[in-house]
């Protein structure tokens, strides 16, 4: 058998530093360990976070806004914290020991929540009604939230990519699986998803807060034991140093050599003569006809660019540096585009619940169902197409396409996209039923109107589909487009979508309340949405999400897919 056939050609090693044997590491035999670990540390964070409004609002006597704010800004850094975690995988450390280092920060903070919550000196004394938290236990709760944040900094950016690191793109057989891995890399989130948010949620409320976040913490347990079961099963992407350091540089020595005249033969551009790359862990990228002023930091102006021989990467850069930092460039309006999906995927923590709150919740005469549960419907949906697409909507559409995925990754993204769209006009024509009913049955007073809550269904569903094509995608897309020695800080850069487009919504509602409460009017969103018109913040955000969907097509024609060509050394 050719060496070709044993080993990988992606720069790939095994546990011990050598290159990776493809029948003795990686692939599907790798990756359960991966997606198990996925399920549990899921289980764990949404079995915590999902109802952490309420144990603030119950156990540390905050209100609403306090409460929901406190929850925000620790969300919010769950989702800015992988930039640094991504960092260090790429310059340093790989993605294999930035998980292991990190995962230390999680289970201390879920022991330490945990405990918070079961342990008598830090627990708040509570009567009847009201809890009376002291100075010293809110900060040990504080304290616990904050490394659980630092923790997930390390492996949401790094697990994903990490699974995809097992298998090698230089081989058409692998490289198919891939893609498979990213929808399975999902559903295994939702799976831990969903017994989070129906079975620990019961707990919380029903058992007890230590067992309710004990169990967590038991399944963050777990989900190191899986994740180190496999050591010996994984492939490594070497550490290839610091990106930011490579990318600093083209800019400075691009400016450094303002003048200087690019030629039109490209192949006179300063490259590495051998087959192998210069970065650490990383093929060489071909170049390509974009952004052609930073081509000036490859062209080899005088001798001094050189000392000893050797390229100064101060004076001098490499083709395949110069398109990492094009790769970069090129990644950032298509990051832009899921901003204002992510604002969308917001409102089934916020509008769809505040609509459901004004509907009926009863399941029977004696059961009600709480309306932020109904995000369970999103995740049933989750749990459905992605098996779906990718055993029955993938095989087919190749027949037609010719390829190998089905529709390419900016095609799988954009069909998320319009389904968003859907969904907001979903929600928009609901209310704008709900307040149907209420006009002609003159039920503005009401608290809950006579109409189900089930009614919700349709909107969190297609909420669902979408995140199968547009989430996933964009997990694939910003992996296999990002430089091989960037890819943790590029999938941390696809999180950051989720951060912004909070942030967006939070902007979208403050402006929308200043506009519309003018002249004493009530506004969109009262806080009685029965003389409200939430339907109009619906047609806004489907508005927003149609221009954004225009502008996104402008953005996926124009894109240019990267090109990997030799070996990763």
């Amino acid at each position: 058998m050719a060496e070709d056939d044993v080993y990988t050609n992606d720069g790939t090693v095994d546990f011990h530093g050598k290159p990776a044997n493809k029948t003795k590491t990686g692939n599907w035999k790798a990756c359960r360990f991966i997606l198990g670990n996925e399920c549990c540390e899921r289980l764990a964070y949404y079995g915590m976070s999902t109802n952490l409004v309420n144990y603030l609002e119950l156990r540390y006597n905050q209100g609403n806004a306090t409460a929901a704010n406190n929850v925000t800004n620790w969300s919010g850094t769950c989702y800015i914290t992988p930039l640094i975690g991504a960092f260090l995988a790429d310059a340093y450390l790989g993605r294999f020991w930035t998980i292991a280092g990190f995962v230390v920060f999680y289970i201390l903070g879920m022991t330490l929540l945990t405990m918070s919550a079961s342990v008598g000196a830090l627990m708040p004394h509570c009567d009847k009604d009201t809890c009376y938290p002291t100075t010293m236990q809110s900060v040990v709760l504080f304290i616990s939230l904050y490394m659980i944040a630092l923790g997930t900094g390390g492996i949401k950016p790094c697990v994903s990519s990490f699974g995809a690191d097992q298998f090698d793109e230089t081989d058409e057989r692998e490289k198919e699986k891939k893609s498979s891995f990213f929808n399975w890399f999902y559903f295994s989130i939702n799976v831990g998803a969903l017994i989070a948010s129906s079975v620990l949620v019961w707990i919380q409320m029903n058992v007890g807060w230590g067992w309710g976040f004990g169990v967590p913490t038991a399944a963050m347990a777990i989900a190191i034991v899986f994740f180190f079961l496999g050591s010996r099963l994984y492939r490594h992407q070497k550490p290839g140093g610091s990106p930011l350091t490579r990318i600093f540089q083209v800019i400075v020595v691009s400016f450094k050599k303002f003048n200087v005249k690019v030629p039109a033969d490209k192949s006179l551009l300063y490259e590495t003569a051998d087959e192998e790359g210069s970065i650490e862990g990383s093929r060489k990228l071909e170049h390509t006809e974009e952004l052609t002023f930073f081509d000036k930091a490859a062209v080899e102006e005088i001798q001094t660019d050189r000392i000893k021989g050797l390229a100064n990467p101060w004076r001098l850069c490499t083709v395949t540096q110069v398109e990492e930092l094009k790769s970069i460039i090129r990644l950032l309006p298509v990051w832009a585009s899921g901003i204002v999906f992510a604002t969308v995927y917001s409102q089934m923590s916020t509008m769809f619940v505040l609509q459901g709150n004004t509907m009926d919740q009863h399941m029977g005469p004696h059961f009600k169902i709480p309306s932020a549960s109904l995000s369970i419907f999103d995740t049933i949906s989750v749990l459905f197409w992605a098996p779906i697409y990718d055993l029955m909507i993938v095989p087919f559409v190749r027949r037609f396409t010719g390829h190998e995925r089905g529709f390419t990754q900016l095609q799988r993204m954009g069909i998320g996209l319009v389904i968003s769209i859907f969904a907001m006009i979903a929600a928009g024509v609901l209310e704008v039923i709900r307040l149907d009913i209420v006009e002609r049955n003159n039920y503005y007073d009401l608290k809950t109107i006579p109409m189900s809550i089930f009614w919700q269904v349709p909107q969190y569903f297609l909420i669902g589909c979408a995140e199968v094509f547009t989430f996933i995608g964009q997990l694939e897309f910003f992996y296999d487009q990002a430089p091989d020695a960037m890819r943790s800080l590029c999938s941390a850069l696809s999180l950051t979508t989720v951060a912004l487009g909070n942030y967006l919504s939070t902007l979208l509602v403050t402006i929308v309340t200043k506009i519309t409460t003018r002249h004493g009017k009530l506004g969109w969103i009262p806080d009685n949405l029965n003389r409200g018109h939430l339907d109009y913040f619906y047609w806004l955000l489907a508005i927003l999400s149609l221009l954004n969907f225009f502008v996104y097509l402008l953005i996926a024609r124009r894109y240019t897919y990267k090109k990997a060509t030799g070996r990763a050394h």
